[in-house]
């Protein structure tokens, strides 16, 4: 029986390790990647900063909306899915903005960038909480949501920055949720490997135990 099951009594596709540490560690790598190119890229123009935030925000959003569509089919709580459904939905709408908008001004790519991470950072707290009983990777996913909502405010209060500041900050940010993600779907993926390790102890003693006459 698995941990989740043991603690809840019933199955819940939320809060399943299996089923949430591999889009957990995809997003993990597209952080760091977007992380990496905005803060190694030389004088990174806004146009070019809004187009690299644009593929980000893309590329996230549908893994989030693919993830929240495969819990609402699975029939899961609509407080667990639902999150999941905006945050992607909030993704998309940005990417589209960014690659529509191509006068797009640094201010308004920060109005944007903020509105996005503080809607990521809310999905990303009410997964963690909603799981926290049922799995114990979740204290990653909840610092990095708290992170999301802390920059996305900094971002939304912060007067006229300048385009590679905005590429600092935010490639900052993306790293720093890279590596949380990236440790949340490690320990999410070691609790699968440990239920699968104790179906097989229970098999293998079921088998080693005699029959009764």
């Amino acid at each position: 029986m698995s941990e989740q099951q043991r603690v809840t009594g019933a199955t819940a596709p939320v809060a399943d390790p299996e089923k949430l540490w591999p889009p957990m560690a995809f997003r993990a790598a597209l952080a760091l990647s977007f992380g990496f190119a905005a803060l190694l890229w030389p004088d990174i123009t806004v146009l070019a900063l809004a187009l690299l935030f644009g593929a980000w925000s893309l590329v996230d959003g549908v893994s989030f909306l693919v993830t929240g569509l495969r819990m609402a089919r699975a029939h899961a709580d609509g407080r667990e899915w639902l999150p999941w459904l905006v945050a992607g939905l909030l993704g998309i709408a940005a990417a589209a903005v960014t690659v529509l908008w191509l006068t797009i001004t640094v201010v308004a790519l920060s109005v944007l960038v903020a509105v996005l991470l503080i809607g990521v950072g809310v999905a990303e707290i009410v997964l963690a909480v909603r799981v926290r009983t049922a799995v114990r990777g979740e204290v990653f996913l909840l610092i990095a949501g708290i992170l999301a909502v802390v920059g996305g405010l900094a971002i939304a209060v912060w007067p006229q920055p300048e385009a590679m500041t905005l590429a600092m900050v935010l490639g900052g940010y993306a790293i720093a949720a890279g590596i949380l993600h990236f440790l949340g779907a490690m320990r999410l993926r070691g609790l699968t490997r440990g239920d699968r390790a104790d179906v097989r102890s229970e098999s293998a003693t079921g088998r080693a135990q005699p029959r009764s006459p």
